[in-house]
């Protein structure tokens, strides 16, 4: 059995009555959850992107950044899947699939006018919230029978994160001058963006991981991604049928 394994199982083993507790988080989250969701664009950022053309790099390099930092749907998959990994190696591999994968469906979707419907591809961005807390919780072992690819799902689902903001940006009459270098650099911003809130992540993590409470806690805290991932498929899903 592996270290990531065997943290797994010592957390499961000091939780005898996750149940109650998750329905409680759930409800409360079910209260407190906000009014929208995904990637959502302020009315400033807005009026930039229509009425830009020509290369701009550094605006574009912002808003990537910014766009990342405050998109929950990303930092909490990225929450995720670092939930369990202690060493920097590790979280270099994972991290980099997933920049990987954002950046091929981000810089495509735009550049060949792809569409898809964003209401499928966030419901399914909060499936990968959904998925990443069900895993770190041996969820899928369990209901399989046999483990998944890890390294796999991150990237493929990092397809899907990348579609996602793509979806946001094809909402816009972006001017085709200066456009290929305008999507590179914002996609440079939001791996910018992605390291700053994985600093972050990390900083709180590595102080949590030292607090004798944390067995205790993180079978809680992933049944609150979950249920986070749920609410935001919940959401996505409204929105397609009543559209």
């Amino acid at each position: 059995m592996n270290n990531l394994s065997r943290q797994r199982q010592n957390w499961l083993a000091a939780n005898k009555r996750p149940i109650g507790f998750a329905l409680l988080l759930f409800a409360l989250l079910l209260l407190t959850a906000p009014t929208g969701f995904a990637h959502g664009v302020s009315e400033d950022d807005k009026s930039f992107l229509v009425q830009s053309s020509g290369f701009q790099p550094i605006p574009f390099l912002y808003l990537g950044a910014k766009h990342m930092v405050t998109g929950y749907d990303h930092l909490l998959f990225l929450f995720g899947v670092i939930f369990f990994l202690y060493r920097m190696k590790d979280v270099g591999i994972y991290v980099t699939l997933f920049a990987v994968g954002h950046s091929v469906t981000l810089i495509y979707g735009v550049l060949s006018g792809t569409h898809v419907n964003p209401y499928i591809i966030d419901a399914i961005i909060g499936l990968s919230v959904v998925y990443k807390a069900l895993d770190n919780m041996d969820g899928l072992k369990r209901f399989l029978g046999f483990q998944p690819n890890t390294k796999l799902a991150v990237l493929v689902f990092g397809f899907f994160h990348g579609f996602g903001l793509a979806t946001k940006l094809q909402e816009f009459a972006l001017s085709p001058e200066g456009l290929v270098a305008n999507i590179l650099s914002f996609n440079v911003g939001v791996e910018i963006g992605q390291l700053l809130a994985l600093g972050a992540i990390l900083i709180v993590m590595g102080f949590w991981r030292r607090t004798a409470a944390f067995r205790q806690q993180a079978f809680a805290a992933n049944v609150v991604l979950m249920s986070a991932g749920f609410i935001l498929i919940g959401y996505q899903l409204t929105g397609y049928f009543i559209k």
